[in-house]
């Protein structure tokens, strides 16, 4: 009987010394979630002409639009980087690679958001050869040609920034890359401009939305808790 009283007593010293090494759980803390939307007219996106590049051309039913302004419904606006502007610590990057394609002559997605010095791999899954140029101001310019079938490009960026990216071989091809200094961004969604900021510690923040055609708006906000607050973006269209 007392043997087994001491081996109670060991199994419960030993909980009790694993749950203060993990410490009390941490809160989740709360969020912002909301909607980008647009009012007024925006300008008509155009056919892309890839006739010069049959083995991207024939990838398409009907010829794919620019992609400078990404509207769907309820006046909905996709492609806005949403983020903590002020208010956030830097922090640093994930370990886990992002990816930017090249397929069908486009840039997959249009705008890719991910950290400072996080490994963004280029890929190549087109017939023809890229030349992918980001055109970084803050950071490092380069400009490599990837051709077909070879591994994918490995870079990193060390200043938030947004970059411009083009293909100095497909003049239509254009995107974004938006490098940001901590994890608390999201991109608008095509379905219906929605975007949430997740695990906000309590405390102000100023949260901005950036837009590659309409430029930027700010709102701040005070998280005091779990809860999620709403914040909302209406941009004024240009019909040019």
């Amino acid at each position: 009987m007392r043997h087994k009283q001491i081996i109670s007593a060991a199994f419960l010293l030993t909980g009790v010394a694993a749950m203060s090494f993990a410490g009390p759980a941490k809160p989740a803390g709360g969020s912002v979630s909301g909607k980008v939307t647009y009012e007024g007219t925006p300008a008509k996106q155009k056919p892309i002409d890839m006739s010069k590049e049959p083995s991207c051309a024939k990838q398409y039913t009907t010829p794919p639009s620019t992609e400078t302004v990404v509207t769907g419904p309820g006046n909905s606006l996709a492609d806005v980087v949403v983020y903590i502007s002020a208010g956030a610590p830097d922090e640093p990057p994930p370990s886990q690679a992002v990816t930017f394609d090249q397929k069908g002559c486009r840039y997959i997605p249009h705008v890719l958001a991910f950290q400072t010095n996080q490994e963004l791999k280029v890929v190549n899954d087109d017939q023809t050869s890229h030349n992918i140029h980001p055109l970084a101001k803050t950071n490092h310019e380069w400009n490599k040609s990837q051709p077909p079938g070879t591994p994918p490009l490995s870079e990193k960026f060390a200043q938030a920034e947004f970059i411009s990216v083009k293909c100095n071989v497909h003049p239509w091809m254009h995107g974004v890359f938006s490098v940001m200094k901590n994890s608390h961004y999201a991109v608008s969604s095509k379905e219906d401009g929605s975007f949430t900021l997740p695990n906000l510690p309590a405390g102000k923040y100023t949260v901005t939305a950036w837009h590659e055609s309409y430029g930027t708006q700010t709102q701040d906000v005070t998280i005091s808790g779990s809860e999620t607050k709403s914040v909302n973006f209406v941009f004024k269209a240009k019909p040019y």
